[in-house]
């Protein structure tokens, strides 16, 4: 399954972050967020040098920022991070000091958003790997974390996401990363594939190809 047709079916998967190399030998990463509240909606994606920030779109409508401004890509030596919150900041410190993912994924936990618990998802991409990382919540109230490591495979991907669905409360992303066929120049394809009522913002980087979509500034 391709990863557009793979998005059609669900709803609402909230925040996605999905990597792999395309059939044409490209790497291809993207992110993307979703949301059902107004303040989640009241966001944009703010991109500079390959560096992606969420930032509010109506300064005065924020109610609470921290969840839903953070830095979701950020550029270190020769690695790319991509995460769903300010665990993006951890992971570089970490990597900068020739730590590991999950060394710095041990220093957070899920989102404390009550009763949904939004799992914190992560990505570091390095010249030969793509590390998933999920932190999320278990029935007991612990947080469980699992990091995987998949090598670069021409025309395959990886997708993982917040949530299973739509729902209340939400339920987290079950499993490991998925396995998805990856296209070529599919970020059009991506951000038709997200439910228009609940899509906000996709950002994808198709070898040096910068693609981003705001729903709030299309309105």
């Amino acid at each position: 399954m391709r990863i557009s047709e793979y998005l059609c079916t669900n709803k609402y998967p909230g925040r996605i972050i999905a990597a792999g190399v395309t059939p044409s030998g490209k790497i291809i990463y993207a992110y993307a967020i979703m949301g059902r509240s107004p303040n989640s909606r009241n966001r944009v994606f703010d991109v500079s040098g390959g560096e992606v920030e969420t930032r509010p779109f109506d300064a005065s409508k924020v109610q609470d920022p921290s969840l839903i401004i953070y830095p979701a890509i950020l550029k270190t030596g020769d690695c790319t991070i991509v995460a769903n919150g300010d665990q993006s900041l951890l992971i570089r410190k970490a990597v900068e000091s020739g730590r590991t993912l999950e060394n710095a994924l041990s220093e957070c936990t899920f989102e404390p958003d009550a009763p949904n618990y939004t799992p914190r998802i992560s990505l570091v991409i390095t010249p030969d790997t793509f590390e998933f990382g999920i932190n999320r919540r278990r029935s007991d109230g612990s947080c469980e974390r699992c990091v995987w490591s998949y090598p670069k495979v021409v025309g395959k991907l990886r997708i993982l996401h917040t949530y299973e669905g739509d729902g209340n409360p939400l339920v987290s992303f079950i499993g490991e990363p998925r396995a998805l066929e990856s296209e070529d120049d599919c970020a059009q394809g991506i951000w038709e594939s997200l439910d228009h009522d609940n899509r906000i913002s996709l950002y994808v980087m198709e070898g040096n190809m910068e693609t981003v979509f705001n729903a709030r500034e299309s309105e």
